[in-house]
């Protein structure tokens, strides 16, 4: 048996239930177009299939704003400022981190969000994702003041609405081994990621109605990255208990797994 059957295995399980697994594609640390990011974009195409591109504020340039515009499947979301890092040497790093006040950060966030509207009008959804995936708890009821509606971490959320006004839907499963020469982590582990946090979903050992986040960091895809993600779309497109969600559907209003 392969690690793809126990992913199917899985969905039949979604199917036999009467319940629809929900997925989602975060893709982090856009700042131009790219060649990598036109495979990504030409992946998500092909399968039809919806991704959020985390971009950075202070690096995104006129080249990402041709590369979306062209692009049908691609959402823009907020990955922090200019993912500065401003935590003390030998702390793991931060940019939304608890060395600097919640004004400072806020200020800078509502200024990226700012810049990131103008620039991708509709195409941008008000959705900070900090960058390391790390944020001070602080700053977390302050986003909306800076604009912010939505906030995307990693691993399964405590909630669906950390504060009043903000909705928070988490990625799930990393594809890229950081501390290993930031290597693909291989087709076995990923699908086994990915179905172990569907199982708990379906057997409601974690929040249920949280979709499934699959991240990406094409900047450092290998043509294994790119042909894992390809084919984790092509198959899971083909399972009618799968339903890949764009970024409108997560946290404009939150999605049960219940069809």
């Amino acid at each position: 048996m392969s690690a793809w059957d126990d992913l199917d295995r899985e969905l039949d399980a979604w199917q036999a239930a009467g319940r629809r697994a929900t997925l989602w594609w975060r893709d982090d640390d856009a700042c131009s177009d790219t060649p990598a990011l036109q495979r990504l974009l030409h992946i998500a195409r092909e399968n039809d299939v919806p991704v959020a591109l985390a971009a950075i504020p202070a690096k995104a340039d006129a080249t990402l704003i041709d590369a979306i515009g062209a692009s049908a499947h691609a959402t823009i979301v907020q990955h922090g400022y200019a993912h500065a890092n401003h935590q003390p040497t030998g702390e793991r790093a931060a940019e939304l981190g608890s060395q600097r006040s919640v004004a400072e950060c806020i200020g800078e966030l509502g200024t990226g969000r700012v810049a990131l509207q103008r620039r991708f009008g509709s195409r941008f959804q008000a959705v900070l994702v900090p960058p390391w995936n790390r944020i001070a708890g602080a700053l977390v009821s302050a986003l909306p003041s800076a604009g912010l509606t939505g906030l995307s971490c990693f691993g399964t959320r405590e909630t669906a609405t950390p504060c009043a006004s903000l909705c928070q839907v988490n990625t799930h499963v990393d594809l890229i081994a950081w501390k290993r020469d930031r290597a693909f982590i291989g087709v076995d582990s990923a699908i086994a990621r990915l179905v172990s946090h569907l199982a708990a979903r379906r057997a409601k050992r974690v929040d249920a109605a949280e979709a499934t986040g699959v991240l990406t960091h094409h900047l450092v895809f290998t043509p294994e990255s790119f042909d894992f993600v390809d084919a984790l779309c092509a198959r899971t497109r083909r399972h009618p208990a799968v339903k890949w969600l764009d970024v409108s559907a997560l946290f404009d209003a939150p999605p049960t797994d219940v069809t």
